[in-house]
């Protein structure tokens, strides 16, 4: 019997620092979310590459890593579907 890895869950929160006044509506976005990553393991090895500068590294890695996710529990549906194949080549390269 394999093993299935256990989700990591994570909180994550984006607020409006600067840009466009705020308007009354404005509040912080909070959400939960589970990865089968390790967010935090990802993100050092992320840096340990350093195939971008360290202020972008969080950034990318965090948002392709949410993406990933729901794109894969979407696979199989239109229009991820069509994006799947192209995205695990991306991913396989960046794993290298």
């Amino acid at each position: 019997m394999t093993k299935v890895p256990s989700a990591h869950t994570y909180r994550v929160t984006v607020e409006r620092l600067e840009g466009d006044a705020p308007s009354a509506a404005d509040e912080a976005l909070v959400f939960r979310t589970t990865n089968h990553d390790d967010l935090f393991k990802i993100l050092s090895l992320m840096r340990e590459k350093q195939l971008l500068p360290e202020d972008e590294i969080a950034e990318f890695t965090i948002g392709l890593k949410l993406f990933a996710e729901v794109l894969i529990r979407h696979r199989s549906e239109m229009p991820f579907k069509e994006l799947f194949a192209h995205f695990s080549s991306f991913m396989k390269a960046l794993k290298r």
